[in-house]
C-alpha cells in the first residue's frame, strides 16, 4: 500500500468516526436547535467519508476506541469542548494534505469548503453550561488566588500539615459562600434571571479547587509542610493549565497567554503570601507546638 492509498483511508477513518460521533451527541441532546446542528454535521462528516472512498475504494469502520474517548469527554467536559477538540485536530497537517493533493486535485477545495460549513454550524451550538463559563472564571480564579496565599502564609506559620489544611477548609468554605452571595447578588443587581444559577456555579468551582488545594496537606505527614507546599503549587498550575485550556478550545481562543497571565498572578500571591508568613512568624515569635 502506498503512502498516499494510507493518507487516504486515515482521512476517511477520521470523517466515518466523526459522523458516529455526532449521531451520537445528537441523540442525547434534547434541545431540538442543537440536536438539528449535530445531525447536519453528522451528515457533512459522512459525506466526507464518502469521498475518501471514492479513491480508497474500500470499506473504512470508524475507530471504536477513539469513539469511546470521546464519548467519555462528553460525559465529563460537555460536548461543545469535545467537538472544538475534534475539529481542531481535523486535517491538522496540512503536510499531509499536500502529499495527496497532485493525486486529487480537487479534494483540498472541497475539504476547506466542508470545514468553513462545519465551524459555521459548530458556532450555532448553544450548551448551558458555556454560558456560566464567567462565573466558574470568577470562583476558579479567586480561589487560586486567595487559597494559595492563605496556604502558603499559613503553611511556614503552623508548619503542620494538619493544622494547615484545617485553617485551608475552614477558609475555603467560609470563601466559598461569601463568593457565591457576593456572586448572587451582583448578578441580581445586574438584572441576570438565572442569578442563583451563576452563583452556584461560582461556588461549585471555589470549593473544587479549595477541596484539590488542601489535598497535599491532608496526604502527608505533619513534619512534611514544604513538601505539600510544592504539592499544593504543582496542583493549582495543573488547574490553570487545564481549566485555561477548555476556555481555550470552547472559545476558540489562544491559550498561552491567559496560562501565563493566570499561573503569574496566582504563583505571585502565593509566593509574597509565603515570605509574609515566614516574616510574622519571626516577628510575632509564633511557635505552634
Amino acid at each position: 500500500m502506498n503512502k498516499n492509498l494510507k493518507l487516504m483511508i486515515k482521512f476517511q477513518k477520521d470523517e466515518a468516526t466523526a459522523s458516529k460521533l455526532y449521531g451520537f451527541f445528537a441523540k442525547r441532546i434534547k434541545d431540538s436547535k442543537n440536536k438539528s446542528v449535530l445531525e447536519q454535521i453528522s451528515r457533512d462528516e459522512a459525506s466526507h467519508a464518502l469521498i475518501w472512498k471514492q479513491y480508497t475504494q474500500k470499506e473504512v469502520r470508524p475507530s471504536y476506541i477513539k469513539f469511546v474517548w470521546y464519548a467519555f469527554l462528553t460525559y465529563l467536559l460537555g460536548y461543545t469542548f469535545v467537538i472544538k477538540l475534534m475539529e481542531n485536530g481535523e486535517y491538522a497537517g496540512v503536510e499531509e494534505l499536500n502529499a495527496v493533493k497532485n493525486q486529487i486535485p480537487e479534494v483540498e477545495h472541497i475539504i476547506a469548503q466542508e470545514e468553513k460549513h462545519e465551524k459555521e454550524l459548530i458556532n450555532m451550538l448553544d450548551e448551558e453550561r458555556l454560558n456560566y463559563v464567567g462565573a466558574m472564571v470568577l470562583g476558579l480564579n479567586d480561589a487560586l488566588v486567595e487559597l494559595t496565599g492563605t496556604i502558603a502564609g499559613l503553611t511556614f506559620v503552623l508548619a503542620n500539615t494538619r493544622l494547615t489544611a484545617l485553617a485551608g477548609v475552614i477558609t475555603g468554605i467560609a470563601a466559598t459562600l461569601s463568593m457565591a452571595a457576593s456572586n448572587y447578588l451582583a448578578e441580581r443587581a445586574e438584572g441576570n434571571p438565572k442569578a442563583l444559577k451563576a452563583s452556584i456555579y461560582t461556588g461549585i468551582a471555589y470549593l473544587f479547587t479549595v477541596i484539590l488545594l488542601v489535598f497535599p496537606y491532608l496526604m502527608l505527614p505533619p513534619n512534611m509542610y514544604l513538601f505539600a507546599l510544592l504539592g499544593m503549587i504543582c496542583i493549582a498550575i495543573f488547574i490553570i493549565f487545564g481549566f485555561n485550556y477548555y476556555i481555550a478550545v470552547v472559545r476558540s481562543e489562544k491559550f498561552l497567554p491567559k496560562f501565563i497571565e493566570m499561573a503569574g498572578i496566582s504563583l505571585s500571591v502565593a509566593f509574597i503570601s509565603f515570605l509574609i508568613g515566614i516574616l510574622a512568624k519571626k516577628i510575632f515569635n509564633i511557635d505552634v507546638g
